[in-house]
């Protein structure tokens, strides 16, 4: 189990909306049930997303938005910042880590939770380009730029964004897994989460038997008992 000692409050930085219930969800509620302020920066507005044709493109990234905060108010998040970049599109840019930044020094996580910026050959789908860039520029923003208050130094002079130190990074999708959270007891918030996000789902009746052998492979790799579920990350300390 993930030692939560010291822990009162985390950011989540992800590409897509939908990302952190997908990968994180059952965790997050895991913490808002212990009292962990739980923050939200998508990076995207998800706007190459969805499967409707009919529904045009300038309407998906408004409706992507809502429905990330529907979904983030299943598991007690409230806290969502936007940054609205291209669906598709995201790269490692200074605007990009600056933006990340400005949202740790707002937020003053312990824990920041994003995507692996590795590619995983056994689960190409986590490595979406635009996960492996939103968790590189996460990762650097962790270290150096939010810590160092001499970088992007208009968050400090224009904005009074005070530099900030993340005590750990856990990565999502990450090849090797390093620590588990049990998700037993909030799996079924994680599916309800997932079903806001209307858009993307396209057979929502099979939705909760595949989240659910998700959460199984986990625990099984992290050798818990059978009938536990389980969310695995790669842990590292940034402290």
């Amino acid at each position: 189990m993930i030692n939560l000692d010291g822990v009162t409050r985390v950011l989540a930085v992800m590409a897509h909306p939908d990302d952190v219930d997908f990968g994180a969800g059952g965790t997050i509620a895991s913490l808002t049930d212990q009292g962990i302020e739980v923050s939200y920066c998508i990076v995207t507005d998800g706007d190459a997303g969805g499967f409707d044709p009919t529904v045009p493109r300038s309407e998906i990234p408004r409706i992507r938005r809502a429905e990330q905060r529907a979904a983030g108010a299943v598991l007690a998040v409230t806290d969502v910042h936007y940054l609205g970049y291209h669906d598709g599109e995201l790269e490692v840019t200074q605007a990009v880590r600056r933006d990340i930044s400005r949202v740790i020094r707002q937020v003053r996580p312990d824990v920041v939770i994003s995507q692996s910026p590795e590619i995983n050959y056994d689960r190409i789908y986590a490595s979406h380009p635009d996960h492996r860039a939103a968790g590189e520029a996460a990762l650097i923003a962790v270290y150096p730029d939010a810590r160092n208050p001499f970088a992007h130094t208009r968050l400090l002079a224009d904005e009074q964004l005070q530099a900030w130190s993340v005590k750990q990074v856990w990565l999502t999708g990450h090849p090797t897994r390093n620590a588990w959270m049990d998700t037993t007891a909030t799996i079924d918030r994680k599916i309800a989460a997932l079903n806001e996000h209307v858009s993307q789902i396209e057979e929502p009746a099979a939705l909760p038997e595949r989240i659910r052998m998700w959460g199984a492979m986990q625990a099984e790799e992290a050798g818990w008992a059978e009938g536990v579920l389980a969310e695995g990350f790669y842990i590292l300390n940034t402290e």
